[in-house]
């Protein structure tokens, strides 16, 4: 690729991050299945463990086939480096570890993926760290919630369930104001939303959803902007000598891409959470076919959701597309054209009769994913989101007849010939 040129979306996503393999000429990025990798010379090794260097040492720390992954998600989301991690809640977790010790806080949306919402509710407190929760569009909230031990504000690009969609700009212009990084979890928005051009500092990913598309593999990936300043005396981790690297300074040594490296040569050296080869390779192959996938995606969700609206078994449905949604300006904002893939509705009887479509469904399979080809149906409140108390639910936009649709890439009549036949057998 020309260094010198800007490239659109659709040819980072194929291209990014890889070259032709200079030993065997594959075409396709080989599955560097190795734990570790010869050295050339004493010094050489040396230098490599003193982060003196860049290269491979050890997979736990880096690896080819992950490289180019990282390389190709950073060039699609407009970042200066990014670390693949086993799942996306290694992800997530890392991405706050990397910044709040025992003692700090982090202001988050209070619309989140149910197992964040429990990493940040009942396990991170055991380690020192917590949480307050904030409604997604309430900025005063945002504002009112942040303290001297505040580290960071958190969101969802497009919130899982509920669909919220927050003002990234005005939410990043409160973080900034308190010298603080706005991470975004941009999941269920990818290629429709850049939230690094917008203000946010660091993105996240569950790589297991959308950018792999295919049920197939665990991944999650953090994005470094490049831009936030970790020297402005709040984040000591950054600007004091590691011991570990005989006194190295992240901020010094790394410049803008003192997060990034910080997470993968003391976080994931220390965890292990490092990804597996072969889920990069998946996820690489994936990638490729990435906005083909989004925009049938969000297409058929489109269909889908007006086709519920006027359905006489449905009682509701939310979905940003529809113009007398409440998410509908946000989306206009920032989501390129798209609304994402995700519907959800109230079925008319409740919970009884929710069960009743999901077990009558033919073509959408019972799974607790998003993201997939296939399109998946499931019952939030008594599975991805049942930890959360009947309150935390509800304040989450997840009620006893709340249906979640991850619609999927098949044509869009079939899916909605079998969502029809479902809820006339549910409600009859």
């Amino acid at each position: 690729m020309n260094k010198q040129r800007k490239y659109k979306q659709r040819t980072l996503e194929v291209h990014a991050g890889e070259k032709v393999d200079p030993v065997t000429g594959a075409r396709a990025t080989p599955i560097y299945h190795t734990s570790s990798y010869a050295f050339e010379s004493a010094e050489k090794a040396k230098k490599l463990y003193a982060l003196e260097e860049e290269g491979y040492l050890y997979t736990r720390i880096s690896n080819p086939t992950l490289d180019v992954l990282e390389k190709r998600v950073a060039a699609i989301e407009g970042g200066v480096g990014a670390l693949s991690q086993s799942t996306g809640m290694s992800a997530i977790l890392l991405s706050i570890l990397n910044i709040a010790n025992s003692g700090d806080e982090i202001v988050a949306s209070n619309n989140l993926y149910g197992g964040t919402f429990t990493l940040f509710k009942n396990t991170m407190p055991n380690w020192g760290i917590k949480v307050n929760f904030v409604p997604t569009h309430d900025l005063e909230a945002y504002e009112n919630a942040i303290n001297e031990n505040t580290k960071a504000i958190y969101c969802e690009s497009i919130g899982n369930p509920k669909l919220n969609i927050p003002d990234f700009e005005k939410i990043a212009k409160i973080a900034h104001k308190h010298d603080l990084p706005l991470i975004v979890d941009n999941t269920s928005a990818i290629t429709m939303v850049r939230p690094l051009e917008h203000g946010a500092d660091i993105v996240v990913h569950s790589a297991t959803k959308f950018l792999s598309g295919t049920g197939t593999s665990m991944g999650g990936v953090i994005v470094d902007g490049g831009t936030f300043n970790w020297a402005n005396g709040k984040f000591p981790q950054f600007t004091t000598p590691d011991p570990a690297y005989h006194g190295l300074i992240y901020s010094e040594a790394f410049g803008n891409k003192a997060y990034i490296t910080k997470a993968r040569v003391h976080l994931m050296k220390d965890l292990g959470t490092v990804l597996s080869p072969i889920n990069a390779f998946l996820i690489l192959q994936s990638i490729e076919s990435l906005s083909l996938r989004v925009n049938q995606h969000c297409k058929n969700a489109l269909e889908i959701a007006k086709f519920l609206k006027n359905h006489e078994a449905v009682s509701w449905v939310n979905y940003p597309g529809l113009e007398d949604n409440e998410n509908h300006e946000m989306a206009e904002k920032y989501l390129n054209g798209n609304y994402g893939g995700i519907v959800g509705f109230g079925i008319k009887g409740g919970l009884e009769e929710g069960k009743k479509f999901i077990e009558s469904v033919e073509l959408l399979s019972h799974v607790a994913n998003i993201g997939d080809a296939k399109s998946l149906v499931i019952h939030p409140a008594s599975t991805t989101h049942s930890n959360m108390t009947e309150e935390e639910q509800l304040e989450g936009g997840i009620t006893p007849d709340f249906i979640r649709m991850s619609v999927g890439i098949e044509d869009a009549e079939d899916l909605i010939a079998d969502i029809d036949q479902a809820l006339k057998k549910a409600v009859s």
